[in-house]
């Protein structure tokens, strides 16, 4: 029994030891320098450790999903890691410290805490500063404030190794990218910036001392440069972290910090990619080959071994590839093999004045699809097997010497390595890689049961009418997609999806949408009417396809989109964004081009060829060339539709021919346009100044003037109408951003919308149109890091005025069929807005794109409220019939003042449970000839719990779903909508396939003003002014079954 007593004491003391935060510091003897653990020496097998899942990028973070995902995530990772032999990894703040003791404890790894020091941005005063500005006092106390908080938080978390400040920090000060990117090294115009930012270390590690003295303090840096200040100004730090990328070995890296600093050295990022930029393909074999000689250069400089003798170890870069990194925000889900920089140092894939260095392939581990949980397993590669043999040497160990450590290296078998490598290549299976596969998927199946009350459709469908829908009551409908992907080439890849329906409903109360293109179609032939019932029963989906070559990136696409130029230097918006949402598939629109980005000698040009580049666009081409010299960004684009020939009539109106009339499309003006753009930074304000020249094509069209109550039709549009100038200043200074913008655009030298975002999510901008003079000013006020009010002004007033709705005939409202210009949304206003903003965690931008998913805020809110002053008409409205026939209205909406108000809410309140919703009320016009305005309220809920989505809708008085409603100005009095259901995995924010089994009900009550579908006496045909509301509803249940991406 006292055995056993004094086993169990033993083992509760040994545990209570484990479980205490360790001593951790520097000892130097005999100028030999080691890293000391609770007393013995310790060795740094480090690795670069992080957790992305394909589909992500740098807004994730897997600290903020569930315990049961982390402690998967960890289980699987740092399993991997233990086996291969690595005792420490490097982790960013963030991590709570129960995941860093848990990484300890279970599997014996320390963590390198690393906050990076204001590297990528800080929030200084309410403002967010992108570059930051070490010699600012409020900036230097910041910076203070948090390292001191991290080391107060973390010095008693057992599993610390030490603390790192910084992330090559010392480049940051002349390039403001989060990549690794080719760094002007010899550039020393920074010098300044860099002395400040090196006292401002050498503060924050005092500071951190006199709180921990059981860890040592570290700074990453850069490669070597700056040293000169690093002695200088870093007095006090503990260790030389570098991150540095030599190629083969360090070269004399640990001599001259010895003797610059006569500090230890410690590697904090290294490595080599996976990628061979020459014969565009994975190469496992050259990556374990640098990565061996790395860590033989870092062993070989260990105390006792011969060489400097202050090589502390170092942290691979990295476990696993980063999916996100060459893109950043797009192509999340793809392998990009793009080199993103060169480096003479990695001979095996060098050419001269080419890129080789491959920001995404530098995993020792290949990344596998992620699950329905956010999990995803690691392939490792031969990378993997090697370092798992070179951290069975320990340089500290008794009986190594220089020699047995070179004898122990050469013993290490790369081939080996690489052939073991193919089997975890080949479990990993065809995900990426194979030749052909099958990439998706989808099946859909759906039921609808309607009904509704004083309602003109019919209980059973009438044979003679082609109205939908066509009958209430029950139907279904099924669609399936399949998607398969080629590879041909390791640089090139093809991805088609084609869409095969079943049955299709006719009886949705929503009736457009994608699947009703296969409706039963009623054709006149000479042998009488036949019904045609298997119509576009096949039919490709989307499709799109990517070849990376030496000299260009090209990627084509058909209904898949592509993004804008806006901040590229198109001022002008010539090249709109073409991703449209749910909306291309309800209207079954269409784009289709190819995308060249030019590399190595064509870096900065540019151009997109296609049919229909955008939704709607003619047959065309742009072409755009940008260059930085010296201080100043230089962009010339040119944009020429293929057809420039247009046909008119005796009165000089445009003539539409067969081809111009696609079914559902507005057909454009052919169009040949240039810009020039200069864009420059001085300081605190930003200059951008451009010229355009548009419309060549329509010069010699006729055009309608109303003029002291006569038309006139005798103009002619010419080459004074052609040009345009837009110019735009911005400050940003403290809590303060300011811009100004104006332009003066001829009738027809048309840019696009300003896709743009300036400072905040405004809602007034410029529109883009010619024929109009505009100014635009706006400034942004943080009243502290979380709150923002935002106020902002428009002026637009078009050159030539619309045509008024009362003009005695024959004259006649514009409209875009006709007449090479028009007065829409270019139309006379006056405007004012104020944008207010509460978001705490303003990392995660309010008003970017995917906010939806990124957004971590308990409680974000931004609301704003847009005045418009519209004292005249606008020119008519082109509109669609049923059978999706065009034609122009004769009135216009009347002049009337409008104003809005629009709130979003978000509140992620934990990793299983958050909301996003979107309140809004104001009045409205329609878009056709209604004189009738509306005043019209209503918003939408949408609330994820785990793997259960909920989302409602509720509208009072608005317009229905469909851009008709507005057209015709079809409102509905009550509009709901409750949709419920449960995934497979965890649900997304956005709409996007999954497999899922859910119920939806929509009810909306009717009026006189709901058009034809309200039918309150189907016995007479009387005004329906005066009888009850009616009302129609829908009950849809549908299971979705989604297999790949």
């Amino acid at each position: 029994m006292k055995k056993i007593i004094v086993l169990l004491l033993f083992w509760c003391s040994s545990q209570a030891v484990f479980s205490q935060a360790a001593n951790v510091y520097v000892e130097t003897t005999n100028s030999q320098m080691k890293l000391k653990v609770n007393g013995k020496d310790f060795m740094i097998n480090g690795m670069n450790w992080d957790y992305f899942p394909i589909g992500t990028n740098y807004n994730y973070s897997l600290w903020k999903q569930s315990d049961d995902v982390i402690k998967a995530a960890l289980d699987s990772e740092m399993s991997l890691l233990k086996n291969m032999g690595v005792n420490a990894i490097r982790q960013y703040t963030g991590v709570p410290p129960k995941w860093i003791q848990y990484i300890y404890e279970k599997y014996g790894i320390y963590t390198m805490l690393n906050y990076s020091f204001g590297r990528y941005g800080l929030n200084v005063d309410g403002k967010w500063i992108a570059n930051t500005e070490y010699s600012d006092s409020k900036t230097e106390a910041l910076l203070l404030a948090e390292s001191t908080a991290m080391v107060k938080e973390y010095k008693n978390t057992p599993g610390v190794l030490l603390f790192l400040l910084g992330n090559e920090n010392n480049y940051g000060l002349f390039w403001g990218g989060a990549e690794t990117e080719d760094i002007p090294i010899k550039d020393r115009k920074s010098t300044m910036r860099a002395e400040a930012m090196y006292k401002v270390f050498n503060k924050a590690v005092v500071a951190m001392k006199a709180i921990d003295t059981t860890h040592p303090m570290a700074i990453c840096n850069g490669d070597l440069l700056f040293i000169d200040l690093i002695a200088k100004e870093c007095k006090d730090i503990d260790i030389l972290g570098v991150n540095m990328y030599r190629g083969v070995t360090f070269t004399d890296a640990f001599e001259v910090v010895k003797k610059e600093l006569n500090k230890p050295m410690l590697l904090t990022e290294f490595g080599a990619d996976a990628f061979n930029a020459i014969e565009n393909q994975e190469d496992q074999k050259s990556q374990a080959y640098y990565d061996v000689e790395n860590w033989k250069d870092i062993y070989a400089n260990a105390a006792g071994m011969g060489k400097a003798g202050n090589s502390l170890g170092g942290f691979t870069f990295q476990f696993s590839d980063g999916w996100w990194k060459f893109g950043q925000t797009k192509n999340l889900d793809v392998h990009d093999s793009n080199a993103s920089w060169s480096n003479g140092g990695y001979t095996l894939d060098l050419i001269p004045g080419q890129n080789n260095m491959n920001e995404e392939w530098f995993g020792i581990c290949a990344k596998g699809p992620t699950n329905a949980r956010g999990l995803y397993d690691l392939y490792p590669r031969a990378a993997y097997y090697a370092l798992k043999e070179v951290h069975k040497i320990n340089p500290y160990e008794d009986g190594t010497t220089p020699k047995s450590m070179k004898e122990s290296f050469d013993a290490i078998n790369i081939m080996d390595a690489v052939l073991r490598a193919r089997g975890d290549k080949a479990a990993m299976g065809g995900n990426s890689d194979s030749m052909l596969r099958i990439s998706n998927l989808r099946a859909e199946f759906t039921t609808f049961t309607t009904g509704g009350t004083l309602l003109a459709t019919p209980k059973t469908d009438n044979p003679d009418t082609n109205e939908y829908p066509n009958r209430t009551g029950f139907d279904q409908m099924e669609s399936y997609f399949i998607g398969v992907e080629g590879n041909p080439a390791p640089n090139m890849k093809a991805n088609v999806n084609v869409n095969i329906l079943g049955r299709v409903a006719e009886n949705p109360i929503n009736e457009i949408f994608y699947e009703n293109r296969g409706r039963l179609q009623t054709v006149n032939t000479s042998d009488g009417p036949v019904v045609l019932n298997d119509n576009n029963r096949v039919q490709v989906y989307n499709a799109s396809y990517t070849w990376n070559a030496k000299d260009f990136d090209l990627r084509g696409f058909y209904r898949t989109g592509h993004y804008h130029w806006g901040y590229e230097g198109d001022f002008f918006g010539l090249y709109p964004e073409a991703n449209y949402g749910p909306n291309l598939d309800i209207y079954n629109g269409e784009t289709l081009g190819i995308e060249i980005d030019g590399k190595g000698s064509l870096n900065g040009l540019k151009a997109a060829f296609g049919p229909q580049l955008w939704w709607g666009a003619n047959p065309t081409y742009l072409l755009k060339y940008g260059k930085k010299i010296g201080s100043w960004n230089l962009t010339g684009i040119y944009h020429r539709d293929i057809d420039t020939e247009i046909e008119y009539d005796e009165s000089g109106k445009r003539v539409l021919n067969a081809n111009q009339v696609r079914s559902g499309v507005i057909p454009p003006w052919p169009t040949e346009r240039a810009t020039f753009v200069v864009e420059k930074k001085v300081g605190d304000f930003g200059f951008t100044l451009g010229g355009i020249w548009a419309g060549n094509p329509l010069n010699g069209s006729s055009f309608l003037v109303y003029e002291n109550g006569v038309a006139n039709e005798n103009n002619k549009i010419s080459g004074k109408d052609n040009w345009g100038g837009k110019a735009k200043i911005t400050f940003s200074s403290g809590r303060f951003n300011i811009y100004t913008q104006g332009a003066i655009m001829g009738l027809v030298a048309n840019g696009g919308a300003d896709n743009t975002q300036t400072f905040t999510g405004w809602r007034l901008k410029d529109t883009g149109s010619g024929n109009q003079t505009n100014f635009l000013a706006g400034l942004t006020y943080n009243v502290n890091s979380n709150f923002q009010i935002a106020p902002n002004f428009l002026w637009q007033k078009p050159i030539i005025d619309a045509m008024p709705n009362d003009a005695v005939a024959p004259s006649r409202l514009r409209n875009i069929l006709q007449d090479p210009f028009v007065v829409r949304a270019n139309r006379e206003t006056v405007g004012g807005e104020l944008l207010l903003t509460w978001d705490p965690t303003p990392a995660t931008w309010m008003y970017e794109w995917d906010n939806d998913m990124s957004e971590d805020a308990l409680f974000a809110i931004s609301s704003g409220f847009v005045f418009r002053h519209l004292p005249t008409t606008q020119d008519a409205a082109i509109g669609f019939l049923s059978n999706r026939s065009l034609f122009a209205f004769q009135k216009s909406a009347p002049a009337q003042d409008l104003w809005e108000s629009n709130t979003r809410i978000v509140s992620k309140v934990s990793p299983d449970f958050g909301l996003i919703a979107n309140v809004y009320f104001g009045n409205g016009q329609a878009n056709g000839d209604s004189e009738r305005t509306i005043n019209r309220a209503g918003g939408d809920l949408r609330v994820i719990y785990r793997k259960v989505k909920v989302t409602s809708s509720l509208k009072f008085n608005d317009w229905g779903p469909f851009d008709y409603h507005r057209d015709f100005n079809i409102t509905f009095p009550l509009q709901t909508a409750l949709d419920i259901s449960t995934s497979v995995g965890k649900p997304d924010w956005f709409i996007l396939p999954n497999t899922k089994i859910g119920i939806m009900g929509i009810w909306r009550s009717m009026d006189e003003n709901s058009g034809d579908r309200y039918f309150p006496n189907a016995n007479e045909n009387i005004s329906p002014v005066g009888f009850g509301n009616g009302s129609e509803w829908e009950i849809r249940t549908y299971i979705h079954i989604n297999i790949g991406k």
